[in-house]
């Protein structure tokens, strides 16, 4: 089968996967036709300049103004707020949407983009973790082709050559551990925001670095893969991996075991969202399996770090149950960035939302 992606376009461009993103389709040689972000309009301009996109979405209106004044000698054409947000989402005309806006402010674009009935990269968990079904529905509703970006997810798509297989018996995610694996909950009391920002392998942004370190992220990711791969929750298994080498695997009915392997690069998933199910050179760096050595596997601590087993209660109870889950979490999230609670208090937060919901 021929990949005829050609042009393409990011929501939440000048975020960590956007970014990367437009690495990939310079490397790929892939057209931008729109762009989209909250703010930052110093790097969206650098963006535009280089990358001569047709049209871009500034969510806040007073940095839209700024843009179109600071751009007014290129042809590309700024639109504004959440209407601008849709409009780049679902009149681009690209062949592929890249949907990379963090947080539920994700959703309404997530849903656009599936209207267009193209392909769709799907690079923010919040959509499906807040609206699976919705999301799933709409996608089949308007035969658009969701391609995971996250790179557990992908790495699942790959391991089931992106079919769903009913021999599948369970999906096993897996998880660097964060910076802080191997500390008792005791010792996590007098965490930092700077030290929960160091993360050991990845490199990414500040709400889903924190969420890393609390193994929050790999509850929204086992919410996400049971919309994505239709799984109970009982079917995902998550392990600590904390050489990030290993991305997920898939077990089978036969006690067969497939598992997907790349160093820990953002770009080898986001590239195989473009070009699948064709595989080309990438940016990423090959595997160099003698200088690995050894590859090492772990049950999550979930007394330390009670945020996933939280993730499991809220995908057992429901949609709704999970949306909590995630606006608690983004809340709390900023709070302790803010140096307003502490690290253990993220989940007491999260477990009082979702009892008293």
């Amino acid at each position: 089968m021929e990949n005829d992606i050609k042009s393409l376009t990011i929501l939440g461009s000048t975020g960590s996967i956007g970014r990367q993103t437009l690495e990939v389709a310079e490397h790929l040689d892939v057209k931008v036709i729109a762009l989209s972000a909250d703010r930052s309009i110093d790097l969206l301009d650098e963006q535009i300049r280089k990358f001569k996109p047709e049209l871009v979405a500034v969510y806040d209106e007073n940095a839209a103004q700024k843009l179109k004044e600071r751009i007014s000698d290129t042809d590309t054409r700024v639109v504004q707020g959440m209407e601008g947000q849709l409009e780049v989402a679902g009149n681009s005309g690209a062949d592929i949407i890249v949907t990379a806006i963090a947080g539920q402010a994700g959703l309404e674009p997530t849903l656009a983009a599936l209207k267009t009935g193209k392909r769709v990269a799907l690079a923010n968990k919040e959509p499906l973790v807040c609206a699976g079904t919705q999301v799933m529905q709409t996608a089949r509703e308007y035969g658009a082709e969701i391609i995971p970006v996250d790179s557990e997810h992908s790495a699942i798509f790959q391991c089931l050559a992106g079919t769903i297989d009913s021999r599948c018996t369970k999906l096993i995610l897996t998880a660097s551990g964060g910076p802080f694996r191997g500390m008792t909950r005791k010792e996590l009391e007098k965490i930092t925001p700077e030290q929960a920002l160091k993360h050991p392998n990845w490199n990414m942004g500040k709400k889903i670095t924190i969420d890393s370190a609390t193994l929050m992220n790999k509850g929204l990711e086992l919410i996400e893969a049971m919309h994505l791969f239709d799984m109970h929750p009982d079917q995902i298994e998550v392990v600590v991996h904390p050489e990030s080498i290993v991305h997920s695997m898939v077990e089978f009915a036969d006690g067969s075991t497939i598992a997907q392997l790349s160093n820990p690069d953002m770009r080898q998933p986001i590239q195989y969202a473009i070009t699948y199910p064709n595989r080309e050179p990438s940016l990423t760096k090959p595997l160099d399996l003698t200088a690995i050595k050894s590859l090492t596997f772990e049950p999550p601590d979930m007394d330390a770090f009670p945020c996933l087993r939280l993730a499991y209660k809220a995908a057992k109870l429901g949609t709704h149950a999970c949306a909590i889950l995630n606006e608690a979490n983004e809340k709390a999230v900023e709070l302790f960035l803010n140096k307003k609670i502490g690290f253990n208090e993220i989940p007491s937060i999260i477990k009082e939302a979702i009892d008293n919901a």
